[in-house]
């Protein structure tokens, strides 16, 4: 989640300390290029730990520069 509230994705995998997240359709093209996630034919890519503000109950929320 961004610190807006909206949905980014789901995550799909957790390897070692990165989450590898599902992305959601609807991202915008801005927060996917924040991110890093530029790849259009891509539908799952990793969270890196420093995107990451909290993780609270079962969301993980982006910082707010996202």
């Amino acid at each position: 989640m961004t610190a807006d509230g909206d949905m980014v994705g789901t995550v799909d995998k957790i390897a070692g300390d990165e989450a590898h997240v599902r992305v959601d359709t609807g991202l915008s093209g801005s927060i996917r290029s924040k991110l890093g996630w530029e790849d259009e034919n891509e539908t799952v890519y990793p969270l890196m730990h420093d995107n990451v503000d909290k993780i609270q109950g079962d969301e993980i929320h982006l910082k707010s520069s996202f």
